[in-house]
């Protein structure tokens, strides 16, 4: 994970950022549309599933799954083979705690907000919730980059010189 985020540049964090949020505002819209009651009941499983996880890497199999579930009740295969494949590229980096321990209470949060959100049918609302969403994770992992960073220069600095 050290290595992901020392040799990933910011503007390729954001990027992918940029890239999760087209598919993930497109994704919540027509989970607004096409979505099931069924899904619901599902989606909020898989929400709170993440805040009961008791190592990083069940909340990064159960932030993932949240994802990967929502693209599914919006009915679109296309749109779940890209969210699969942007939640393989991130989701581990963001629940390793290199730096600080992200906030899995906050993100089951924003989970059920946005399963109420697609239930009651409000697109624009769902939108917001996921692009915030989104925003956060990526600053987490563009913070989490920095300090990594900063930490191995200053080690680089205070090391001998052979």
């Amino acid at each position: 994970m050290r290595d992901w985020f020392l040799s990933t540049s910011i503007s390729e964090i954001r990027d992918i950022g940029d890239e999760h949020s087209a598919i993930a505002a497109t994704t919540v819209r027509l989970a607004c549309e096409r979505a099931e009651p069924h899904d619901f009941e599902r989606l909020e499983e898989f929400a709170r599933a993440l805040v009961f996880a008791d190592s990083p890497e069940v909340r990064a199999s159960a932030d993932s799954r949240f994802h990967i579930e929502l693209a599914l009740s919006a009915q679109s295969p296309r749109l779940t083979r890209l969210e699969i494949q942007l939640q393989e590229e991130t989701v581990h980096q963001l629940w390793t705690p290199l730096v600080r321990e992200f906030d899995a209470e906050a993100a089951t949060a924003d989970h059920l907000e946005l399963v109420r959100a697609v239930a009651r049918d409000r697109p624009e609302s769902a939108q917001s919730l996921i692009l915030e969403h989104i925003r956060r994770n990526i600053f987490y992992l563009i913070d989490t980059k920095l300090s990594l960073a900063y930490g191995k220069s200053n080690q680089d600095v205070h090391e001998p010189q052979p």
